[in-house]
């Protein structure tokens, strides 16, 4: 099987090509090409293959082999992958997400291959039920939480996945290993969840730490940046176009008042290809 090394600010993936390639149990796949030590290393797998919706269908599964709605960074490298290696050429390119119809802007180098994108992330969902968030209100904004030992206040949205923004005043402080899975399978997330601990540097700057549900530490969240964009405004801590600065890199993120859209821009890098035992 052959299969293509990625990764959009640190957070990384390993592509497979479905549209003339199968795999019969990707769940099984994700958990041991993920690992670093005895596979190809990465924060999950994720499958193109063609579709009847879009230009592009896209699978995303975490490194424990758990089904993904959907992935910012994973979604800016699958674009680069498909007007690489010439499946479409098509820009805006249209991609099918287990969370609805993305639509992406590539941005070509000279060379004539992608180096960035553009994404509109779509509407965030902010009622705590469709989120969801097992709290009976409204919307989680600036709610108390208990994780272990960790007194936090949170605010919850879901970008077709669902996230948890804890605002800290230095994200190096926060013991990540030790509270990331305290978070991830706290009893008010039915669906566990994804936690960013952010740091606001200024209206118009953030930096972030993520523990992504099923994947744990990873070096950037596209869904979580598009999350803290919003929660920061919910918050009135940040403005509406900010510039996150995640452990991989940078993200520059828009909630666009005149469409309710968030609007995420980051590189897309292609690493190395190879051949997977079958």
């Amino acid at each position: 099987m052959r299969f293509t090394k990625m990764h959009g600010t640190g957070n990384d993936y390993v592509y497979v090509d479905c549209f003339d390639q199968e795999v019969a149990d990707p769940s099984a796949l994700a958990r041991v090409i993920s690992d670093r030590h005895f596979g190809v290393g990465g924060d999950g797998l994720i499958l193109m293959m063609p579709s009847d919706e879009a230009d592009v269908g896209m699978r995303i599964f975490n490194a424990d082999g758990s089904e993904a709605q959907m992935c910012g960074n994973g979604v800016r490298c699958l674009v680069k992958y498909v007007f690489d290696h010439g499946r479409s050429s098509a820009n805006p390119m249209t991609v099918e997400t287990l969370a609805g119809v993305k639509t992406i802007d590539l941005i070509v180098a000279d060379d004539g291959t992608v180096s960035s994108a553009a994404v509109d992330m779509g509407k965030p969902i902010l009622e705590a039920a469709r989120i969801p968030v097992s709290i009976p209100q409204q919307r989680v904004v600036e709610v108390p939480v208990q994780a272990g030992k960790y007194a936090f206040v949170m605010t919850c949205v879901s970008m077709g996945n669902p996230h948890a923004v804890i605002y800290v005043d230095n994200v190096d402080r926060v013991p990540l290993e030790e509270v990331g899975p305290e978070m991830e399978n706290h009893a008010l997330f039915p669906e566990r969840v994804n936690a960013h601990f952010v740091q606001v540097v200024s209206a118009e700057e953030v930096r972030i730490r993520t523990w992504e549900r099923g994947s744990g530490i990873t070096l950037a969240c596209g869904t979580g940046a598009s999350a803290v964009c919003v929660a920061g405004v919910l918050s009135k801590k940040t403005a509406r176009e900010i510039t996150a600065r995640l452990p991989g890199g940078e993200l520059f993120l828009e909630w666009r008042e005149a469409d309710n859209h968030v609007y995420m821009t980051g590189p897309a890098t292609e690493v190395f290809s190879g051949e997977w035992p079958d």
